[in-house]
């Protein structure tokens, strides 16, 4: 499989934002076009997107569909996969999605809360098309937002929507995420040590050689923020320095 670099372009309020540990209001970016954002991210060569409703994640209601909606048709044109997360709730939400041609959801909230709506996606779409986001912070999940923790572990949660169907997992360290102080390869490891499908790493990454201990570490790709917004590295360095690795 080819590591994935896969840039972020996180939406509120109309927005393209990246926040410091989901907090809302702690924008260190904001952008008022996310359709260029993410256009400018398909130039320098991006192959697959990452978006993110962040007041569909924290309040439950997608509000920046409509720009989420553009992107995807945009882009596919393009050749270029999307995965939507953020204030996915529902079956239906899920299913308008992938038939508007996203190449994959993440269910957060929505899976944690009702793990057989995973089963019920994969079984009608495919697991390649479910993917389940496991949010950790001091080694337990988050969800909503994350603002309530769980009493379960990321490679419990790994495990069980492995079986339920899960076709890839997002696994997000908020213990680092927004920092820009590095990754702790640690809890990533164990999560990909735990299951046999993919694990896209998320969260603190802020150098080139952290894209690298995620590949060595058999991370299935990785989800930029912060460091490409702020001119820790490019785009194009970062696929450069995974590809030989």
């Amino acid at each position: 499989m080819v590591f994935e670099v896969i840039p972020a372009v996180d939406m509120r309020g109309g927005k393209c934002v990246q926040l410091v540990q989901g907090v809302p209001g702690s924008e260190i970016v904001s952008l008022d076009d996310p359709l260029e954002v993410a256009l400018d991210w398909v130039r320098k060569g991006a192959k697959t997107l990452h978006l993110v409703d962040l007041d569909g994640a924290i309040e439950g209601k997608r509000k920046n569909a409509p720009i989420i909606e553009k992107i995807v048709h945009t882009c596919r044109e393009k050749g270029v996969r999307i995965q939507v997360g953020g204030g996915i709730r529902s079956f239906e939400d899920a299913s308008a999605l992938l038939q508007l041609g996203v190449s994959r959801v993440i269910l957060g909230t929505a899976a944690l809360q009702n793990p057989e709506l995973v089963k019920r996606l994969s079984s009608a779409f495919g697991n390649e098309c479910i993917t389940v986001a496991l949010d950790a912070k001091n080694g337990k999940i988050s969800i909503k937002g994350w603002t309530e923790e769980c009493a379960y572990t990321p490679m419990e949660m790994g495990r069980k929507f492995e079986e339920l169907g899960a076709g890839s997992l997002l696994f997000t360290n908020i213990d680092t995420e927004g920092l820009m102080q590095g990754i702790n390869p640690a809890p990533t490891k164990e999560l990909v040590e735990s299951v046999s499908i993919p694990v896209i790493a998320s969260g603190g990454v802020s150098s080139l050689q952290d894209l690298k201990i995620l590949k060595k570490i058999g991370a299935a790709g990785v989800v930029i923020g912060s460091a490409l917004y702020t001119g820790r590295f490019t785009l194009e360095a970062a696929i450069e320095a995974v590809l030989h690795e």
